[in-house]
């Protein structure tokens, strides 16, 4: 059973260590603009956004072109986190993401 034992605490460390990363992650602020720079959207490395600026001009545009482009903003934004979040999940589980109940 010795190797139970030795199996648990790598499983608690690497549990530790995501703690971090995740705390790490929710620090790391992000930033995307769109739009020639209409849009800045910021979003934390967890996904969560910060916040948005619109150009008080661009509003002046046509409404479908300024929709298509906040919602362009908005995916790239999450998608840059997402990318970001398991670049660094992935540095502590070393590509492992089977885990149940942990990813």
């Amino acid at each position: 059973m010795a190797g139970v034992g030795k199996l648990l605490k790598q499983a608690q460390k690497m549990q530790k260590q995501m703690e971090a990363v995740q705390a790490q992650l929710s620090e790391q602020i992000l930033e995307v603009s769109s739009g020639g720079g209409a849009i800045s959207i910021k979003i934390n490395g967890q996904g969560e956004f910060q916040s948005f600026k619109i150009d008080p001009e661009f509003l002046k545009e046509d409404a479908e072109f300024v929709e298509e482009t906040l919602l362009s903003a908005v995916q790239e934004a999450a998608a840059k986190a997402k990318e970001t979040s398991e670049e660094a999940l992935g540095a502590v589980t070393g590509g492992m993401g089977g885990f149940p109940g942990l990813m």
